[in-house]
């Protein structure tokens, strides 16, 4: 019997840097704290923040601007990141600790496979995916993350009505996502300018700071799961 299996394709490769002596004290003091192992099950959010409250997981959430903020200036909403390089880890440690936020819990893992195993059906207010790995080649688009089966997954997790925000400076990648999500049958997009979200409710990034050098075009968008 052929027990072969097509490997899944990942929509991003380890490009790890060296971590800085700041970032490893970080990992070694904070993670216990905050870190997060590979569910075996759905986790219970609420019994894991000691709470029940508006939840939002970022997806790829890089050096951590975005989460920290939103962290910090709402203490009475819940936040969790998926990040799979170390680097941006340590830093989002180090910002939600020197915050005093206890509201954020981390994962270094696969957000794929996390998703998977760790979320329950409804169980999230919001998702953000921020300026994801472009895959700009033509024979690399189907690394891309936002694919019909990846906005499945979404729609699964996000309660009814809950938001989906995304972010890219790749407009073949915008038109990408566009065509993707106003497609699927789970989700009503609710940009306000032709399809896209004029003023996104998001700090910026060193992502889109680099993406603003190279004359990049910034392009917010915003779905919500229909219920």
């Amino acid at each position: 019997m052929n027990t072969t299996h097509a490997r899944r394709i990942r929509s991003f490769v380890r490009r790890e840097g060296r971590l800085t002596s700041g970032q490893q004290k970080n990992l070694e003091l904070l993670w216990p704290r905050y870190g997060l192992a590979m569910p075996e099950a759905p986790i219970d959010w609420a019994a894991e923040f000691g709470r029940e409250a508006p939840r939002t997981l970022e997806i790829g959430f890089g050096a951590g601007e975005v989460l920290a903020d939103l962290a910090v200036r709402y203490p009475d909403e819940d936040f969790i990141g998926i990040e799979v390089y170390l680097t941006g880890v340590g830093r989002l440690l180090g910002a939600v600790d020197a915050a005093g936020a206890s509201n954020v819990r981390v994962f270094n893992l696969d957000a794929v496979e996390v998703l998977a195993a760790g979320f329950a059906d409804a169980s999230l207010d919001n998702v953000l995916l921020y300026f994801p790995d472009p895959w700009p080649k033509k024979r690399h688009h189907k690394r891309r993350i936002v694919q019909p089966g990846f906005a499945d997954e979404i729609a699964r997790v996000l309660k009814p009505n809950g938001l989906w925000r995304l972010a890219t400076d790749w407009a073949n990648y915008a038109e990408h996502m566009r065509e993707t999500l106003d497609a699927h049958s789970s989700f009503e997009n609710v940009g306000d300018r032709d399809g896209f979200v004029s003023e996104p409710p998001r700090t910026g990034t060193r992502f889109e700071a680099r993406g603003l050098r190279k004359g990049h075009a910034v392009f917010d968008m915003a779905y919500r799961r229909l219920p």
